[in-house]
Order: structure tokens, then sequence, then C-alpha cells
């Protein structure tokens, strides 16, 4: 790298500098000869590779070993380059990629076997050094490459920590689309679907109506293809990785929000389907995060899509509560549906999952609650409390 190239390159003199003559590795404790063209060379190559510590560290431990045991057993003066010997250790340790078990052992057995001859090198040219000094030194090498290896596994168990977390990341994504892409499809084309049912009604008894009906069923589609537009626009942004919450490039949400307007016109929207729905509002309206108003807003959603589905042309009654901490809203349908209030549709599907389970886990992601069930006049209720701020 070139950081190690530089770093290299400035202490290359320190280590020619008298004052740091004897800090340096010993092995053998061989008498000493003057430093010539040969030392010289061998003092730089203990050092200089050491610039390719990061990038090829094989290679930079190869040159500086043979250059330190060619230093020793010829008996030239210490100096500071010798402790290259320790950093190319370490470096191989903490940087060797392609060192596997297989050939990993290999190298061990290869490099025990070199010093070896190193030590009986030193011995027959009249080194003082005893058995055990030759294994307490090559125990300190080892160790230098040792902590290298453990320094490479934790960098390797923090990568592994964050592909996992990227990966968890995308799922709840792709989770949180499933339930983006149910919440938007699923309320228009129920709407849609129920319009359709009362045309083909009305076409037999009032066929003057059937052109609301149509009319309701363009608007449905049109907000389907607006809702449609931003959520892709939201993929295109993020490179397929959406922000949390679902905003948009102008922090939007795609306008479904709570803001003035957007829960009567998701009310109209209904009414225009022929489902009776009464709105009510209290409490003052404060700052909030806009994923916070989105998952409020998907939970009036949700439950006026249910209502269409299971309970057509019965009264349902939504109420959004404003406090000074969170946001709660409240979707009653009131006893069974009346059955003259439109004609018996055919199914409109099974549920894949991402309903009120998906709202459960949403409203649940900012610290809220979501409690729904049957009432026991035969209707359901469905009520939610959501911290106004997101968690920390």
């Amino acid at each position: 790298m070139k950081r190690d190239m530089t770093l290299t390159l400035l202490l290359t003199p320190v280590v020619f500098a008298p004052v740091t003559a004897r800090i340096g590795a010993e092995f053998g404790d061989l008498p000493q000869r003057s430093y010539d063209v040969a030392g010289i060379l061998l003092t730089v190559t203990l050092w200089l590779p050491l610039m390719l510590r990061r990038r090829r560290p094989g290679i930079c431990l190869a040159l500086v070993a043979s250059a330190f045991a060619a230093h020793e057993l010829l008996g030239y003066p210490q100096t500071l380059a010798s402790w290259g010997l320790y950093f190319a250790l370490y470096s191989f340790g903490s940087h060797e990629m392609r060192a596997d078990g297989g050939r990993l052992g290999l190298a061990a057995a290869a490099a025990t076997g070199l010093y070896v001859l190193f030590a009986l090198g030193l011995y027959d040219r009249g080194s003082p050094q005893r058995t055990a000094d030759f294994v307490l030194i090559y125990l300190v090498l080892n160790g230098c490459w040792g902590i290298g290896r453990a320094v490479r596994a934790r960098r390797t168990v923090e990568a592994e920590h964050r592909r996992l977390g990227t990966e968890a990341a995308r799922a709840e994504e792709r989770s949180r689309i499933a339930r983006e892409l149910h919440d938007v499809v699923t309320h228009h084309v129920t709407a849609m679907v129920v319009q359709a049912d009362a045309a083909q009604y009305l076409l037999a008894g009032a066929p003057d109506r059937v052109a609301v009906s149509l009319e309701a069923i363009s608007d449905s589609g049109r907000h389907a293809l607006t809702d449609l537009q931003h959520l892709l626009g939201v993929l295109k942004a993020s490179g397929g990785m959406p922000v949390e919450g679902g905003a948009t490039n102008d922090g939007t949400a795609g306008d479904r929000t709570l803001g003035p307007g957007r829960l009567s016109d998701l009310v109209e929207q209904t009414r225009a389907a022929g489902q009776p729905v009464e709105l009510t509002e209290s409490g003052e309206r404060r700052p909030m995060a806009t994923a916070v108003e989105l998952a409020a807003y998907r939970v009036v959603q949700e439950t006026l899509t249910n209502a269409l589905k299971h309970a057509p042309g019965h009264c349902t009654k939504v109420q959004v509560r404003y406090g000074q901490a969170e946001i709660e809203v409240e979707v009653t349908t009131e006893g069974a549906p009346a059955r003259a209030a439109l004609p018996r549709s055919r199914p409109l599907g099974r549920g894949g999952g991402h309903g009120l389970l998906g709202l459960r886990e949403r409203v649940g992601v900012f610290g809220g609650e979501l409690v729904s069930g049957s009432r026991p006049d035969g209707g359901f209720r469905v009520h939610a409390r959501i911290p106004s701020k997101e968690p920390a």
C-alpha cells in the first residue's frame, strides 16, 4: 500500500543511524564482521520488502527471512532493520488470504525445517546459544505470526457480522416492500372490484348510476398507479434499498401521511366504493416523524380495505386522536353488513399475510401496539397506539 511504502522509505535512514546500531534482534552471538557491500544489501533487504507487507505478505516474509538468515550466518552487526522479521511474520498472519488449512500446515512444516537448519548453521559457526535459547526464539517468532492471525480472525468475524447485518437489512426491506405493495394494491383493487360489481348490479336496475361507479373505478385506478409510482421511485432512488418509512426523494413518503386532507381523500375514495365511512379527528396535531405518519395512514387504509371486503355497505367509523406523545387510531365497523346494501360479490382473494399482521409489525417498530378483534354485535374493531417520534 502507498502508506506502507512511504513509511518504509522514511524510516530507512534510521535503520543505518549509529544510535540504532544495537537496537535489533540478534541471533547466534557470532563474532561480528565489518560492514561491506553485501552487508548493506542484506540490511536493506531486511527492511524495504515491508512495503509489500499488505499486498504481498508471502513474498515480503520470504525476502525478509532469507535476508535475516544470511545476515546472521555471516555475522554482520545488528541494526534496527532486523525487526523487519517480526513485522513480516505479523503481516503474513494478518494479511495472507491464501493460507488455508492444508497450505498453512505445509508452510508451517517448511518454516520449522528451515529454522532448524538455520539454528544448526549458527551452531556450526560457533554460536554459544543453547537449544533452549533457539526454542525460545522459535516461540517468539510463532507468537508474532499468531498475533497477526488473531487480528485477521477478528477482522473476518467483524466482516461476517457486517455481511449478516446487511443481509438482515435487505430482508427487512424486502418484507417492508411487500407490506407497502399489499397496502397500496389491495386497498385500491378491492375498491375497484366492489365498484365493478356494483356497476354490474346497477346496469339492470339503475343504468343512469353506472357512470358514477365507472368514475370511481377510474379514480381508484389512478390512485393505485400514483402510489405504485411513488414506491418505484423509492426503489430507483436508493438502488433497490428503500429508505425506512417509504420516503421519496423529497421526503414526503409518497404524500401518504396524515397531513391535511390525506385522510379525507382516503375516506372519500372508500365512500365512492359504496362504503359508508365517518371520520373524526381530535387533539392538536404536532410535528411527528414521517414514518410514524405513514404507519398511521396505513392502519386506516388497511382497516377500510377490510371493511370493503368483509362488511360492505355497513357504517365504518374512523377516529384519529393526536396526543402529546402518541397518536391513536381506532376503526370500528358496526354489526353485520346489510345484505341489500351491495350485491354479493365474488371472492376478493386470499390475504398473503401482509394485512393486520404486517400492520402490527409496522406499529411495533416504533414501540406502539395494535389490537384487533371482533365486536359482540358482529362488527370488528382495530385500535393502534403509535408514539409520535421514532425510537432513537
